[in-house]
Order: structure tokens, then C-alpha cells, then sequence
């Protein structure tokens, strides 16, 4: 097992030092600089456009969030899934199989599906885990306090996506790599669902807001781009027809469609609001991409247009605005 966590840390270093030098592949490939382009993006929407306007471009916080970024996105949350994708794996098929004699990923259905199928199960599992993981965070005190760093945003732009407590990513991931084990999704399949919830979630807590015309667009045409490149044998011109109408149809329902299929700003800063409904005492809103969960299990709510809502929790005046105090938050007892 020590060889197996060793070899798998020394890998990480030398896949890190490929993504940042561009010896990784395609850009789609280089996790790296997608985040920073995506990054960057989100930061000159929000400087053109901003839904807050009296919120400054370079907000509180913002070079806290900007380090965390890359705190929690590569030095954390990648290193820990790819370290444990040889010995979970390993261990757990190991563990059934010697129980049962059957070999899951031998019998996974998944292995001979397209990679789009792949990707979209894959995807919504994952996502339905991390809503109810979330709301776990809110309802047990010991997990609160943890996930506190991240309510400690008092305003909202895109890199507080990524502002939160490194104990998060292990119960995320403790919680989330069982299933998605089972369903033999792979490092590389995990990849591809956590960059686009990168961009979901950089949208969710970015100073800007879209239509959804605009968003329903755009990921009824990824959807179909994904499809007929991955599952198809369209030629080159089929395959822009598919996805031009798949972004035309995905314009024309978005409106009805994806204000309760996808979580958005408006929908997720009440998620971060300081006063919270005396009817969801432990929080409202807790998708990250989809926001669907919320109105079937009852914790969607939007009273109203929450631009300018305060932001945070009762108490915000004793929390550490250092890194490193944040980073041992949690553990010992809270000061009053």
C-alpha cells in the first residue's frame, strides 16, 4: 500500500510540471491552465458586467480566494482522488471479490458504454452524492465548523468557488468515491465532471448574471457536441448541424428549463445569506451544478432578487481572515 501511495504522489508531481510547461497533451487535457483561462474569464465578466456594481472589481478577499484556487483545486483535491484511485479501487473490488467471488469491474455494464453515457451518469450520481454531502456540512456541528471557511465570503465573485476548508475535499471524496468506483468511472472520466462543475461553480458564485436562454444554449450544445463526437459516426458537417439545433432548442426551452434544472447566482447567494429563512434554519439552496435537488426534496428558495443581500453567518466577527488560520479551523474548541 506505501508503494502504491508513494508511486501515486510521485505521478501527481510530474503530471503537475507537464500541465504547467504545456507537456500534457491538448489544452482540454491541462487541468492547470483550464482553470486559469476559465478563471480569467469569469474575472472579465465580472469586470464588464458586474451584477453588483457597487462591489469593488478586486473584492474582499479576493487574493485569499485567488490562492485557495489553486490550493484546493490541484494541491488538494486532485492529489487526494489520484492518490486514492489505485488503493481504493484496488481494495474495495479486492474486498468484494473476496466475499462474493465477483469481480465488479470485470461486470461493470459502463465499461462498453460511449463516453458521453459515461460522463452524464457519472455526472448527475456524483452531483446527487456532493447535495446530500453538502447538506451534511450544514446539519452536523463538527462539519460546520469546518465548512464555515467558506461561508466566510462577504462578497461573492467566482474564485469564492473554491474558498474552503481542506477537510471538506475528504469528506467529499470519502463519501463520493465508493459509488463512483462502482460505476467505473476513472481518473480521467473524474477529470472531465470536475472541470465542467469547476465552470458551473465559478458561474454560481461569480458577480455576474446570464439569462437562461444563454445557459440553456450553451449546455444543450455541449451536451450534443459530447454526444455525437463520443457515441456517433457523423461526419464533420453533421455533427455542427446537431449541435447548432441542439443550441437553438436549448435557447428556446431555457427560459421554462434551467432555472430549476441548474443552480445559478441568484439561485446560490441565498445559499450564502446571513439571515436565513426561520423555516430552513440549517440552510436553503444546496445544489453546487444542478439545483433540481432543492425543489424535489423541499430547500429551494428564492424570496426575492438577493443581489444585495448580506452575506455570511452569525458570529462572521471572531472568524480568521488568515489562510492559515482558516486551515487549522475546526479542530479545537471555538472561542466566545
Amino acid at each position: 500500500m506505501f508503494e502504491t501511495i508513494q508511486r501515486a504522489y510521485v505521478n501527481f508531481g510530474s503530471y503537475m510540471w507537464d500541465q504547467i510547461t504545456f507537456q500534457s497533451g491538448t489544452i482540454w487535457g491541462n487541468y492547470f491552465w483550464m482553470l486559469v483561462i476559465v478563471s480569467l474569464i469569469f474575472f472579465g465578466f465580472e469586470i464588464m458586467r458586474p451584477w453588483r456594481t457597487r462591489q469593488p472589481r478586486f473584492r474582499k478577499d479576493f487574493w485569499l480566494d485567488f490562492f485557495y484556487m489553486f490550493f484546493n483545486f490541484f494541491l488538494f483535491n486532485l492529489l487526494i482522488y489520484n492518490a486514492a484511485s489505485d488503493v481504493v479501487v484496488n481494495w474495495f473490488n479486492k474486498g468484494i471479490m473476496f466475499l462474493s467471488g465477483v469481480d465488479l469491474q470485470a461486470l461493470n455494464p459502463m465499461r462498453s458504454w460511449p463516453l458521453w453515457g459515461i460522463l452524464l451518469t457519472g455526472f448527475i450520481v456524483r452531483d446527487f452524492v456532493q447535495w446530500w454531502t453538502h447538506r451534511l456540512l450544514h446539519r452536523v456541528p463538527a462539519l460546520w465548523e469546518f465548512h464555515k471557511v467558506h461561508h466566510s465570503v462577504e462578497e461573492m465573485g467566482f474564485a469564492a468557488h473554491l474558498r474552503y476548508h481542506w477537510m471538506e475535499t475528504i469528506v467529499y471524496r470519502s463519501i463520493e468515491y465508493i459509488p463512483l468506483a462502482l460505476l467505473g468511472i476513472g481518473l480521467h472520466d473524474f477529470f472531465l465532471i470536475h472541470l465542467f462543475t469547476l465552470v458551473w461553480g465559478h458561474y454560481n458564485h461569480a458577480n455576474l448574471t446570464i439569462g437562461p436562454r444563454i445557459t440553456g444554449g450553451l449546455v444543450f450544445g455541449l451536451l450534443a457536441f459530447l454526444i455525437v463526437n463520443t457515441g456517433t459516426d457523423l461526419d464533420a458537417a453533421m455533427q455542427t448541424i446537431v449541435s447548432m439545433v441542439a443550441i437553438a432548442v436549448g435557447a428556446l426551452v431555457g427560459k421554462a428549463v434551467m432555472p430549476r434544472l441548474f443552480n445559478s447566482p441568484e439561485m446560490h447567494i441565498w445559499h450564502h445569506a446571513y439571515d436565513l429563512p426561520a423555516s430552513h434554519p440549517h440552510g436553503i439552496n444546496f445544489g453546487l451544478t444542478l439545483g433540481i435537488w432543492d425543489y424535489i426534496f423541499g430547500t429551494a428558495v428564492i424570496p426575492h432578487n438577493g443581489r444585495d443581500i448580506r452575506l455570511g453567518f452569525p458570529g462572521m466577527e471572531r472568524f480568521p481572515h488568515s489562510f492559515g488560520k482558516q486551515f487549522i479551523f475546526g479542530f479545537g474548541k471555538e472561542k466566545k
